[in-house]
């Protein structure tokens, strides 16, 4: 599951700066996440969120509702960013900063931050451990959307570099995971939110 809309005034790339919580839309959009997996009878039996405050606090709905603690992961936290606090377009934004160039020029690795490797590394051995650390029904892991996104490439078998214009990552969505002989295997993906998306600022995302 993806964290809620964040408080993000400056619209700035936040990446794993602290303070930055959910907005007032942000706690509805992960009440709504909460209520599609009781809705549907999802079997939640373990929790696991990033370290970072709007992880958490996406998390807290799925946990009331389950009666269940949060753990927490640090593997499947946000990836590093050379523009954290930074806002990225518009007048003084980092892209049109001739000294952060150098950052841009290997898309592919990505330069600026964090391998995909390293996060399609860290996140899929997580998703294997949460599988191994129950004997039957859902863990539920709040992340973030680069590596939720990672997991879906690695998963299809696609290039991990990717136009992130192009994510299917909504705020509060559900990226639903099986395990099969071989691994995982992408197997349903929700949007609980979708009715709050139009007035959310998405502005800020790795």
């Amino acid at each position: 599951m993806r964290h809620g809309e964040v408080f993000n005034p400056q619209r700035v790339l936040y990446g794993r700066l602290p303070g930055y919580r959910l907005s007032d839309l942000g706690l509805l959009m992960a009440e709504a996440a909460a209520a599609d997996l009781v809705e549907r009878g999802r079997p939640v039996v373990r929790i696991v969120a990033s370290p970072l405050q709007r992880a958490q606090e996406s998390a807290g709905p799925i946990a009331r509702a389950f009666g269940l603690p949060v753990d927490t992961d640090e593997r499947i936290i946000e990836p590093t960013n050379h523009f954290e606090g930074k806002r990225m377009r518009g007048q003084g934004g980092a892209l049109r900063d001739l000294r952060n160039w150098p950052s841009l020029v290997n898309p592919a690795r990505p330069s600026w931050g964090e391998p995909f490797t390293s996060i399609s590394n860290r996140m899929l051995a997580t998703i294997g451990e949460a599988f191994q650390s129950v004997d039957e029904g859902d863990v539920v892991l709040v992340s973030h959307q680069l590596p939720i996104w990672i997991v879906h490439r690695a998963l299809a078998r696609d290039r991990l570099a990717h136009d992130p214009r192009k994510r299917r990552c909504d705020l509060s969505s559900i990226t639903t995971l099986s395990w099969r002989e071989n691994g995982p295997v992408e197997v349903a993906y929700t949007s609980p939110a979708a009715a709050l998306l139009v007035p959310a600022n998405d502005v800020g995302a790795v």
